[in-house]
This record gives C-alpha cells, sequence and structure tokens, in this order.
C-alpha cells in the first residue's frame, strides 16, 4: 500500500516571511517531492468580496477566500490526483494571471493566512508551522512590498494594516499560534527554523 502524502500547514501573518521561506524550502528539496497550494490563489473575485465601513475591501477575513474549494483541492492531492487553480494577481493590471497545474507528491505544503480556520482543513495536516515577527517590523515589510511590487502608496498599506490586517490577526490567526508543532522566528533570519524543517521534511520522505 503507498503511503499517503504528509501535508503541512504553514500560516503568519503578512509579512512573517512565508513566501520567501517557501521558496528558500523549494530549493533545498527536488520539485517532485513536493506539491505547494497557496490560499492566495484562492481569493474570490472582487465582486463577492466584502467592504469596511469607508468602501475598501477587506481581504484579510477568511470569508475573502474559497475555503471550500481549497480543502477540496487538497482531499485531490492527498487522493493523488492532480488540481488547476488561476494564479491571483493581487489587482496588477498589468499582470497576466497563469493557470497553475499541481500534481500530487509525497509532502503537500499548505500555506496562508487561514490555514488553520477550518475544522476540516486543520484535521489534514500532519504537521503545523507558525511564522512569528514582530508587527512593527511585518508592516515595514508589508509597506516596502506593497509599494515595489504592486504600487500601493503607504497611506493605504497602513489604512488596511490598521482596519484590517492586525484585527484579522488578532482574531483568526494568534490564536493557533500556541497549538502548532513549530514556531519559527522570523525578526530577522529564519535559517535556524528553515534547516529544522529540511530535516523533517527528508526525515518523512
Amino acid at each position: 500500500m503507498e503511503k499517503n502524502p504528509y501535508i503541512i500547514g504553514m500560516a503568519g501573518g503578512s509579512g512573517s516571511g512565508k513566501t520567501t521561506f517557501l521558496n528558500q524550502l523549494r530549493s533545498h528539496l527536488g520539485e517532485a517531492e513536493l506539491a505547494l497550494v497557496s490560499q492566495d490563489n484562492y481569493y474570490k473575485p472582487r465582486e463577492e468580496q466584502k467592504m469596511d465601513a469607508q468602501g475598501v475591501i477587506n481581504f484579510d477575513v477568511p470569508e475573502a477566500l474559497n475555503l471550500d474549494k481549497f480543502y477540496e483541492d487538497l482531499m485531490s492531492l492527498k487522493n493523488g490526483g492532480s488540481i488547476e487553480q488561476m494564479e491571483y494577481t493581487f489587482n496588477n493590471n498589468q499582470a497576466e494571471a497563469t493557470v497553475i497545474k499541481l500534481e500530487g507528491a509525497p509532502v503537500i505544503l499548505a500555506e496562508g493566512l487561514f490555514v488553520f480556520h477550518k475544522e476540516e482543513i486543520r484535521n489534514l495536516l500532519d504537521f503545523s508551522i507558525y511564522f512569528f515577527a514582530d508587527p512593527d517590523i511585518r508592516l515595514q515589510r508589508r509597506i516596502n512590498r506593497d509599494g515595489k511590487e504592486r504600487g500601493y502608496p503607504e497611506s493605504d498599506v497602513r489604512y488596511r494594516w490598521e482596519n484590517h490586517v492586525r484585527p484579522s490577526d488578532i482574531q483568526f490567526l494568534e490564536p493557533f499560534e500556541k497549538e502548532c508543532d513549530m514556531i519559527i522566528n522570523n525578526n530577522h533570519s529564519f535559517d535556524v527554523g528553515l534547516k529544522h524543517v529540511v530535516n523533517h521534511i527528508k526525515d518523512q520522505l
């Protein structure tokens, strides 16, 4: 009987370093060994998103994502199937979305803000990782990223941070920190955590 895929859930607030960590993790392991399922590609269309009292769309709530589809796709990969998803371009009109096709793999990485939100998804996970970084550090990273990559003015980034991001962290993300199998502190560097995760995955393989 073939061994079931090993499913790792990774969550952390905006600017905690998940994307950079995952890019380095994938460089340490063979592409055929990993299937990365990112919640970034499960945002609902803009017309289905909720607005706050100021008319600004709040992307930092679980309802902004199609978590049912995320769960279904994880189940498909767990059962050895393949999935297709449309890359989310973060409101960048100049970016052309591409279709991402994922095949089943020995290790499935499920990452995003709300990986731990749905009980059905949590129950699929064999190992859970929480990314921590101080809020002030994360805010500065987000200002730098959103300005450079997405063209957002700093005032817009700060508004979303204060009204959407931090309230969502406190309500939907931080309560799961102590329940995770590993906490990676990324105030300055995640090198030690990366080494541990690489070794853990190699042990499973």
